[in-house]
């Protein structure tokens, strides 16, 4: 999409390509996660994370982006062993700028991101548009792209049928990413008149 004079894609991996930039966004893949729950007893598969950071490589592969930018919630809370996956998955793809724009779940002290080389700050801005975490956090004048939520919409069939799709949502100053990870859950919004929603249909984005 073309986007205040900037060349936006939307893509079905839950990611955005800036072309201007050369960068690549994603929000919320909760890494860690699964071993959290893990850690209490309880039987997620773990190669879940995994198989998101495969799909992650496959984007890298294919877009060459010069950055990759996570809004906030790259690892989820405290320190387990699916932070080493993380660690060799960074160093797999050395050649390419990371920042994490921190997220609530982001505890983690900020000499180990330091030491796997991804850059943590509170907010970024590039150009004329505001990156942050949580929606409420993007208080600045200019357009925001941020995160948190895991927007989602639900869509009825004629034949009473309905189903649940994670989408982007852009309103009037603000883009809210949907959640990169697969083990994070959706939250489903209110779409209000001059309001856009993209939703995410198998290998397809669509707008509603």
């Amino acid at each position: 999409m073309q986007f205040e004079g900037q060349h936006l894609l939307l893509l079905p991996q839950r990611a955005i390509f800036w072309e201007e930039q050369n960068m690549l966004m994603v929000s919320d893949l909760h890494i860690g996660k699964v071993g959290h729950f893990r850690k209490s007893g309880i039987a997620i598969p773990r190669g879940m994370e995994q198989e998101d950071l495969a799909v992650l490589s496959d984007l890298l592969h294919t877009f060459k982006p010069g950055r990759l930018l996570f809004l906030g919630d790259l690892f989820h809370s405290e320190h387990n062993n699916d932070w080493e996956w993380l660690s060799m998955w960074r160093a797999m793809h050395s050649g390419v700028e990371m920042i994490l724009v921190q997220g609530n779940h982001d505890i983690l002290q900020h000499n180990l991101y330091a030491q796997a080389g991804i850059v943590v700050t509170p907010s970024l801005k590039v150009e004329e548009f505001n990156f942050c975490h949580e929606p409420e956090d993007c208080k600045s004048e200019g357009f925001h792209f941020c995160g948190h939520i895991h927007p989602a919409v639900r869509l009825n069939g004629l034949a009473r049928q309905s189903d649940i799709y994670s989408c982007f949502y852009f309103s009037r100053n603000m883009a809210i990413l949907p959640a990169f990870g697969r083990f994070t859950g959706n939250s489903r919004i209110k779409v209000r008149r001059g309001e856009r929603v993209f939703i995410i249909a198998g290998d397809k984005v669509l707008e509603i």
